[in-house]
């Protein structure tokens, strides 16, 4: 009982922390991965607005940080992060390389998703005189809706596994709980705690985004 007493206020606060690096980043990183998404489609030749050079540019710079894992990216950008947020340790420090390791993430995941609307449904509208504007946000953000949310649910899964490596850095969470007490001190309970809270927490996510998901594509 006394050893419960103990580890509820390492796993509360350790949750707390991970659920606050998670959110700010997400939240942020949709900001910019999703319009990442749709550039990346209407610019692809044949589409909306073709345009070679700036497909490209953004193509390869998608690849190019989707290519590093997470931990070098996280230490190579230390002195953007500083620049940014004015320290490179702890939540804050955390959340830059976060961000810029999942918004890229989340514009090929939403990229996906565009490509498989139907090109006879936006010829239609086109034909209609819709503006370009209208067509993506009427037609093909709507119709792709119930796929982003999936995207969403893999990139916010994926983002809580980034916070278990962000512990490197002393940003707190799930992963340095895990770290510090569960590695260092061999600390087991602590280590199966993490591991739990973990597995239960990605399985609410990804049962809540498949729900969410299935309702949408009934209301498409």
């Amino acid at each position: 009982m006394e050893r419960f007493d103990e580890l509820l206020p390492l796993f509360t606060t350790s949750l707390y922390e991970t659920i606050l690096m998670v959110g700010i980043s997400l939240v942020i990183a949709t900001i910019i991965g999703v319009p990442l998404g749709v550039l990346l489609v209407i610019t692809r030749a044949g589409h909306l607005a073709p345009n070679k050079w700036l497909f490209q540019i953004l193509n390869t710079i998608v690849n190019i940080i989707r290519s590093l894992p997470f931990i070098i990216l996280m230490l190579a950008i230390i002195p953007f992060t500083e620049l940014i947020v004015g320290t490179s340790i702890g939540i804050r420090g955390a959340i830059v390389p976060l961000i810029v390791y999942i918004a890229p993430f989340i514009g090929r995941l939403v990229e996906t998703a565009l490509l498989e609307v139907d090109y006879g449904i936006i010829e239609a509208y086109r034909g209609m005189g819709a503006s370009r504007i209208q067509i993506v946000s009427r037609i093909i953000l709507r119709e792709a809706r119930s796929g982003i949310l999936l995207c969403m649910t893999i990139a916010l899964i994926g983002l809580i596994g980034a916070t278990a490596m962000a512990g490197v850095i002393g940003a707190g969470g799930l992963g340095d709980l895990a770290l510090r007490y569960g590695y260092q001190q061999w600390d087991l309970p602590v280590m199966f705690g993490t591991v739990i809270i973990l597995i239960v927490l990605v399985q609410i996510i990804q049962s809540l985004g498949n729900y969410g998901a299935k309702k949408l594509k009934k209301t498409v």
